[in-house]
């Protein structure tokens, strides 16, 4: 048996639904096509599908296998295509993930310059605010922001964010301006996080204070808590880029300016075996460009 020509029969299989539609997709007949996938059960000790008139089930070491062999062809073309270095434009489909509120805001505005860019290339943008793991979810690059924690995976810098804390002038006409991260003890402070309770916020350089906010209001979306602290419910600590329009058209003040953090590294994060890859390196490229001209993220 072709361990690798099997798996593929076997991915092909379960993407379209039936046997059937495999071998019409597939230069094989039906019987090889129920052939290779007896032999990837016979290998692997298990069954993988439960087979209906109508459409194929997988069983749970079958949705395993499926899942690392998508993983594992999916390597191989990229090291095909980095073995194929320049001498191929960028093609094929590149899969990525960024956080919902930057990927709405400052990437998607890019992909219809970066899809004329580049015509052979089909992009998924997976927006969501968690840390997807890259194997599981064969996704090819993903953006993060903050420290890369030690991993085996390759990291590059794409620019820098900039956190800053503002609240709108009606909130300061009645509560005051804070003149130092400690004065916050006494505002009203609107925290991001899944849960409620305390927060902490840093300020200064990486060994400035921190301070100790109980927030009033605590959301889990950059976008609600903006929306909140332009009708006055208090500070909130936000990247720049996201209320940039709101300060310059003075629905919201920015505070605290020589308290600021440090920036924190946005990075672009993927696998090893796709070092050499063609179309994350296009995207990278391009960011990094667009970035360095308007430089939206650290203002």
């Amino acid at each position: 048996m072709d361990q690798l020509a099997a798996m593929a029969t076997f991915v092909r299989a379960v993407d379209a639904g039936s046997l059937s539609a495999a071998a019409r997709a597939l230069p094989s007949s039906l019987t090889s096509v129920s052939r290779q996938i007896s032999a990837l059960e016979q290998h692997f000790g298990t069954r993988l599908l439960v087979r209906t008139t109508r459409q194929l089930a997988l069983t749970e070491d079958g949705r395993v296998l499926y899942e690392r062999a998508r993983s594992i062809l999916g390597e191989l073309r990229e090291i095909e295509e980095a073995l194929a270095g320049s001498r191929r434009e960028p093609s094929g489909r590149l899969r990525v993930s960024a956080p919902t509120l930057m990927g709405r805001l400052l990437i998607a505005p890019l992909l219809g310059d970066f899809l004329r860019a580049c015509p052979s290339l089909a992009v998924d943008l997976l927006l969501v605010d968690r840390n997807v793991d890259l194997i599981e979810e064969d996704v090819h690059l993903a953006l993060r922001v903050g420290r890369v924690p030690d991993s085996q995976l390759v990291a590059r810098k794409l620019a820098e964010v900039q956190m800053i804390h503002c609240a709108s002038p009606d909130y300061l006409a009645r509560r005051g301006e804070p003149q130092t991260p400690s004065d916050l003890a006494q505002h009203d402070c609107l925290v991001f996080s899944d849960a409620p309770g305390m927060a902490t916020w840093r300020f200064g350089r990486a060994e400035g204070p921190r301070v100790r906010v109980a927030g009033r209001l605590w959301v889990n979306s950059l976008d609600a808590l903006a929306t909140a602290a332009e009708a006055g419910a208090g500070i909130v600590r936000v990247p720049s880029w996201q209320v940039e329009r709101q300060l310059g058209e003075g629905r919201l003040r920015r505070l605290l300016r020589e308290h600021e953090p440090a920036p924190a590294p946005l990075h672009a994060l993927y696998q090893p075996s796709r070092l050499g890859s063609a179309k994350i390196r296009a995207f990278i490229d391009f960011l990094i460009e667009r970035w360095r001209v308007s430089d939206p993220l650290s203002r």
